[in-house]
């Protein structure tokens, strides 16, 4: 969620009582200062909402298409390196996100164990499949901070290394250099 200046001066405005403490975003405004006095309104997920306003700090500084940008070409890079390794992709081109990217698990392949693996041996968590999906793919996020070359190159490493470890068929040795075409030319 964010405010803009015309909502922040709708929130300072408001004449009535909110009927909530919940989300009341004056008590929030009140809390995180602004020339006023911090007054404390309630147990906030105080760690969660400092948490947000960083991001969004990050975000701003960044630049929203810079970011736009940076989350599709991480995803192109993903992509091409993931391609070349013989994964293929749930979604259509056309439909996807770069941030949320769902790949079809090779036949054979007991996609816990992979995962199980990433996690154990690289410190790389990607997600199963769920409802209908559940052990036909996975999900891999490319989001805000992760979204960089190292966390591409790892993760494709990470996995061609796990599925050639388990006979899966893959064309091992290809991901890097096709994640590095679009990465660095």
């Amino acid at each position: 969620m964010t405010f803009g200046e015309r909502a922040v001066e709708v929130v300072k405005a408001r004449k009535g009582k909110n009927q909530s403490w919940f989300l009341d975003f004056s008590l929030l405004l009140g809390y995180w200062g602004g020339g006023t006095k911090r007054a404390y309104h309630h147990t906030a997920p105080i760690n969660a909402l400092y948490g947000l306003h960083e991001s969004l700090v990050i975000l701003h500084e960044e630049g929203l298409e810079a970011a736009w940008a940076r989350h599709a070409r991480m995803h192109d890079a993903l992509k091409a390196g993931l391609e070349a390794m013989g994964l293929s992709f749930l979604v259509a081109p056309a439909h996807r996100l770069p941030q949320l990217n769902l790949v079809t698990v090779p036949a054979g392949v007991d996609e816990a164990v992979v995962r199980a693996r990433l996690l154990e041996r690289f410190g790389l968590e990607i997600g199963a499949g769920l409802g209908v999906l559940a052990g036909k793919v996975w999900r891999i996020g490319l989001m805000g901070a992760s979204a960089t070359p190292t966390h591409v190159t790892l993760c494709l490493t990470a996995l061609e290394s796990v599925l050639a470890e388990m006979g899966a068929p893959i064309q091992a040795g290809a991901a890097l250099p096709a994640a590095g075409k679009v990465l660095w030319g």
